[in-house]
């Protein structure tokens, strides 16, 4: 399957774009921004952007909407934009993704429109890419084009808290672009609000230049979560901690497989990276051997396994099994995950 990159996508919409893409992937913020760019591109008038771009979403969706979307043909211009953005993939019936993919197949009679449907970050589970992509993303792949958006590395998220205060007016120094990430969060969305209230902060005190100060009294902490903050604390224990990490996951909505499936492959990875490293193998080698980028994660999990007994860790991958049974077996929301923290 032909999976693209942001990249790719504003490469064609330049050339000869498609009559429909899937965007999908972390990053929400650069989806946003892609069609925007796909609306300068298509909708550069505003007299006929209002026939020219029509916006459908989840929460009032139904197939023939999109179908009766398709069909007008652009005013004044030689393509029209469709966004359908809101659909959560992870909990669509099968019937809903049939009806919806009968629709997509007709893409190719209504040529003169382009098409995206946006999933958001919790919305769309991709499997393991590139080798892997879940059933789903390779039945919407059929009739649209997915575009992956990625998270920036930090060296590129700090480029851009750079470039965003300096489109504002105000000045930040490298150290600071790399620090606000760490303390806001690494959303896009999030950080371009906090570096418009910073810079907007030191503007209205007389000044251009941005501290660490300021960042510490104007913005908000996150509160981040990830899989192997969730696995750490369940592997050492602090139940409290991982309840209310799982508690966060049920308010975000994220489907309890998916929560599941990261910390069954955080275990394995960890008993692996015990493995490895009992036979002296270095850090380097181990991340290249499991396909993880960053050596910090090896250290992490060294660390984390300095407190945990390779029984335990196989008991906990036990418990994991027996979660991912009651899961399949029958719906039953987040009380396996619940019952796993508790477990181990």
């Amino acid at each position: 399957m032909d999976i693209l990159k942001e990249a790719d996508f504003r490469k064609e919409l330049k050339a000869t774009p498609r009559t429909g893409y899937l965007f999908f992937g972390d990053e929400d913020y650069l989806k946003s921004f892609a069609v925007k760019q796909a609306r300068e591109v298509l909708c550069p008038d505003p007299s006929f952007a209002f026939f020219n771009e029509m916006k459908l979403d989840a929460v009032d969706f139904e197939p023939q909407k999109l179908l009766d979307a398709l069909m007008p043909m652009p005013m004044m211009a030689d393509r029209k934009l469709i966004t359908l953005t809101g659909l959560n993939f992870t909990t669509m019936r099968q019937n809903e993704l049939d009806a919806l993919c009968d629709v997509l197949a007709l893409l190719p009679e209504y040529d003169y429109n382009l098409l995206i449907v946006t999933a958001s970050a919790d919305c769309l589970n991709a499997g393991y890419l590139p080798k892997s992509p879940s059933a789903v993303l390779k039945r919407l792949g059929e009739f649209l084009t997915p575009v992956q958006f990625d998270r920036c590395t930090t060296a590129k998220l700090a480029a851009w808290v750079q470039k965003h205060f300096a489109h504002n007016g105000a000045d930040a120094s490298a150290e600071l672009c790399s620090l606000l990430p760490e303390y806001c969060g690494h959303s896009m969305f999030i950080l371009a609000n906090e570096i418009d209230k910073l810079a907007y902060y030191v503007l209205s005190h007389g000044r251009n230049t941005v501290t660490e100060e300021d960042m510490r009294l104007v913005c908000t902490p996150a509160n981040e979560y990830d899989a192997f903050a969730f696995t750490n604390a369940i592997m050492e224990g602090r139940q409290e901690a991982a309840l209310s990490i799982l508690s966060d996951y049920r308010f975000r909505r994220i489907e309890p497989t998916v929560i599941l499936g990261e910390v069954s492959r955080v275990i394995c990875d960890m008993i692996a990276v015990r493995a490895m490293s009992d036979e002296g193998t270095p850090g380097s080698e181990i991340a290249a051997a499991l396909g993880i980028k960053s050596d910090f994660k090896i250290k992490l999990y060294q660390r984390c396994l300095r407190n945990t007994t390779e029984a335990r860790m196989h008991n906990a991958l036990e418990a994991c099994l027996d979660a991912d049974r009651l899961l399949k077996l029958s719906p039953q929301g987040y009380a396996p995950l619940e019952k796993l923290v508790c477990q181990i």
